[in-house]
């Protein structure tokens, strides 16, 4: 019988990899089997999985590796890939949970923007094309491989909605480059998040989140791309690197809140795949390394020269009062027109998702050994410079 350690095993999931792509072998350029071998040396060392964990692993990693697989080889198949030109792309960014999901659905709702749908980040291959993007059929093959989550997870749909024809977020894509802050969120890998955090170089990552962007909008393109993960925050720089007219919404909260709700998300996710969850040692983690986050993010605003970047600063607190005004006032930012289609449109898949559709979450930073004063202590200039009351 199979253990965790040879069912994570970097050459069988290589040969499983290539098997699954029809036989192809060619990883593209930069990083990437370094990284996952640091991954995989996390997960076997300190992420305590159950069997269901090492499943859920050995697919995330398969899929990743198929799909960068198959992404090289369209690029080499399809030469009007490399011809595609990625112009002003709004960007969200912020600490976790400050409604930056929220946003970003509402913003797809604009049948101008082009935002990455799950189902196409899961199955990019081969590029989606406008006249099939809504019955394409891989957008069934996605919904299928979702699990029960209100029976796995309870609760879980209160914090994050899922589902094939919701918009997908760039942590995931950077999974593809073997560096992303969302392995330490669904596993326990503290040792490989180290690297993300202090060793990774990201301009790899760019490189390659370009040349998905490229893939997936070279047969269906619209006027601009919306896209969004705070873990945008590591390589910030490199982002306005690869796209020097990028447009950024930061969005802010009491950090006592943001923290308190990461921990809990990250807590329930992790009960996936582990039997032995500390809820308190992942809202110290995770508190820590998104404050640094969230310094290098501003350092770099403050301190780069990006004369063709705009940024818009988003509370919150604001947001939740009237999510469309807030849109309106972005889109002015920005200087994006604003359609009677796209409010309507917009309006409309407010009105169908109220706070609370799929439940309420609920928690106290007690649960979590959450000190909600040395919190705003640490964070208190992030607080002062955006007036961030409590919740």
């Amino acid at each position: 019988m199979d253990t965790p350690a040879t069912e994570l095993e970097l050459n069988r999931l290589l040969d499983e990899a290539r098997e699954r792509a029809g036989g192809l072998n060619d990883l593209g350029e930069g990083p990437f089997l370094e990284p996952l071998q640091l991954f995989l040396s996390s997960l076997e060392n300190e992420a305590r999985l159950n069997a269901i964990g090492v499943m859920i692993a050995k697919e995330r990693i398969l899929g990743h590796t198929v799909n960068r697989l198959q992404y090289v080889q369209d690029r080499q198949r399809f030469p009007e890939i490399r011809e595609q030109k990625i112009s002003k792309p709004v960007f969200i960014i912020g600490m976790p949970r400050t409604g930056t999901t929220i946003l970003h659905d509402i913003l797809a709702r604009d049948p101008a923007n082009r935002a990455p749908m799950t189902w196409e980040v899961m199955f990019p291959s081969p590029p989606p094309s406008k006249d099939r993007f809504h019955d394409d059929p891989r957008i069934e093959a996605c919904a299928a491989t979702f699990p029960d989550i209100d029976a796995m997870i309870p609760g879980f749909k209160a914090m994050h909605p899922m589902g094939a024809l919701l918009t997908q977020e760039c942590v995931t894509m950077m999974g593809e480059t073997m560096c992303t802050p969302l392995f330490h969120c669904q596993f326990r890998v503290p040792s490989y998040q180290d690297w993300v955090d202090q060793e990774a170089d990201w301009s790899h990552v760019y490189d390659f989140h370009e040349r998905q962007l490229q893939h997936l909008q070279s047969r269906h393109q619209g006027d601009r791309w919306v896209l969004k993960t705070g873990a945008h925050m590591w390589g910030l720089e490199h982002l306005l690197a690869k796209y020097p007219d990028a447009r950024i919404v930061f969005t802010h909260r009491d950090p006592v809140e943001s923290m308190t709700s990461y921990a809990s998300l990250t807590s329930l996710v992790r009960t996936m795949g582990s039997d032995e969850v500390d809820r308190q040692e992942i809202a110290q983690d995770w508190t820590q390394r998104l404050h640094k986050a969230l310094e290098h993010g501003f350092r770099v605003r403050e301190n780069g020269h990006y004369p063709e970047a705009l940024f818009y600063d988003m509370h919150f607190s604001t947001f939740v009062q009237d999510q469309l005004a807030v849109v309106e006032n972005i889109y002015d930012a920005f200087d994006i027109p604003m359609t009677a289609e796209a409010r309507t449109s917009m309006r409309g898949f407010i009105e169908d998702n109220p706070k609370g559709k799929y439940g309420a979450h609920r928690y106290t930073p007690e649960e979590f050994g959450v000190d909600p004063e040395a919190v705003r202590s640490e964070f208190r200039p992030y607080i002062e410079r955006f007036d961030l009351a409590p919740d």
